[in-house]
């Protein structure tokens, strides 16, 4: 397989942390700065990080499969490390972000799986 792909897909992914941040910071009225929204998606990026070793994401990067380890380990990592700076963790806020996460983690993946098997084959 080409690099091509692999970044890509984990230049998608940064970007999906990075909406599910702004898109959060927006709906508590907080500042869209890029200290703040690095400061919100950092603990989210930081379980980005260690979900693609993981998932061993390189090899199968665009898959449903592969997005949905990413997307597990981005959102308990995430969760975690926001835990241990806040010392809360309110159960809606654990919802709403697996949801979001999952949305947009796995989401993109399955959007392209679904282009992808809509196209005509040509031989």
């Amino acid at each position: 397989m080409s690099a091509r792909p692999v970044i890509l897909a984990a230049v998608a992914d940064v970007l999906a942390v990075l909406v599910f941040a702004a898109v959060g910071r927006g709906s508590h009225a907080e500042a869209l700065d890029p200290v703040g929204l690095l400061g919100t998606a950092g603990p989210f990026l930081l379980g980005l990080l260690v979900s693609w070793p993981a998932a061993r994401a390189w090899r199968t990067p665009a898959r449903v499969r592969t997005g949905a380890v990413i997307w597990l380990g981005t959102a308990v990592v995430g969760l975690a490390v926001r835990a241990a700076f806040t010392w809360r963790l309110p159960p809606t806020f654990v919802l709403i972000t697996a949801v979001s996460l999952a949305v947009l983690l796995i989401g993109w993946r399955g959007i392209g799986r679904a282009v992808t098997h809509a196209r005509p084959r040509t031989t």
